[in-house]
């Protein structure tokens, strides 16, 4: 079994995070992660503390594993959850949409293990310093919020920039792209769009459908006009985004408006109309439901295989 300084750190089987993904991360997928080796995580998206709490205390109960929350930074809820997670001892918080410098000492006293996403060199050494265990260097090819460099070339270099461990992100949905991490430098991965078909996962069955009819030209990134681009499946609505981005008649209040509420219709009402689907450019390797258990086993069952056989390319 593949076992990393990540496993040691976060106490858990597999050196594999699960994606905080809005609107879809609550306490049944992460506890399904958790209870299959990894770490699961519970999305705090832009929803209250309070919303949060409950959701806490449904993993709780789910499972006796290590799991975590992911922070949007950019929540207004932001400060409130940032002291959520103290109250309620949560063992690891990932951060994403902003700098999560300001309550990173608070985290650190309550022994929280802080390990935000980042899209650059500059940004992994800075979270470094404010005392992070662990960085995920994410690269564009992701579902939802992205940065401009590829996983590739990222996650390399921000290797090189920290002492601290690196989980890679963005793109990885098999065994092979597990192996090719661990080729990079990183200790680890995060997976989001693969754990969307787990059968732990709540979203409707119209946004699984989508992604298990995904082909690889499929995805489509907007709002790079907003200072805030996303990836997400192409449909009406995507294809309308961008179309809107390009015209200069439409006002970036306008724009803000036409997305606002679009990931919720595609995750809880499967609106194939109004709704946005994010996923990752691996959307098209994605081809069956599955418990989250048997998706972490399957895809470390092929990356044990491809690297116990690396040295025969090597001549």
């Amino acid at each position: 079994m593949i076992q990393t300084p990540l496993c040691s750190l976060l106490g858990i089987e597999y050196p594999i995070l699960q994606g905080g993904m809005a609107w879809v991360a609550d306490a049944s997928l992460a506890s399904a992660v958790s209870n299959g080796g990894g770490l699961g995580l519970i999305s705090a998206m832009n929803a209250s503390a309070d919303w949060l709490r409950e959701e806490i205390h449904k993993a709780k109960t789910l499972t006796d594993k290590p799991f975590g929350v992911n922070i949007m930074l950019m929540s207004p809820h932001a400060k409130e959850v940032a002291k959520l997670v103290v109250e309620e001892k949560v063992p690891v918080v990932t951060t994403g949409a902003g700098n999560p410098s300001k309550y990173m000492e608070a985290w650190n006293t309550a022994g929280i293990k802080v390990m935000p996403v980042v899209p650059s060199t500059a940004i992994a050494r800075r979270v470094e310093r404010a005392g992070a265990v662990a960085v995920i260097a994410e690269g564009c090819e992701s579902g939802g919020h992205i940065g401009e460099l590829t996983t590739m070339t990222l996650v390399p270099q921000v290797c090189d920039a920290v002492k601290i461990p690196v989980i890679a992100a963005g793109g990885i949905g098999d065994g092979r792209g597990i192996a090719a991490a661990f080729m990079l430098g990183a200790v680890g991965v995060q997976v989001g769009t693969r754990f969307l078909v787990a059968k732990e996962c709540n979203i409707h069955q119209n946004y699984k459908n989508k992604v298990l009819h995904a082909r690889d030209i499929d995805t489509i990134a907007t709002g790079r006009r907003l200072g805030h681009p996303v990836r997400a499946l192409k449909t009406s609505f995507t294809r309308e985004f961008a179309r809107m981005e390009y015209d200069a008649s439409v006002s970036n209040e306008e724009l803000e408006r036409f997305g606002t509420g679009a990931l919720r219709l595609a995750a809880q009402e499967g609106d194939e109309k109004h709704g946005s689907f994010l996923a990752g450019q691996i959307a098209a390797l994605v081809t069956c439901e599955q418990p989250a258990a048997e998706i972490i086993r399957e895809m470390f069952g092929q990356a044990e295989s491809i690297l116990g056989g690396a040295t025969k390319w090597i001549r």
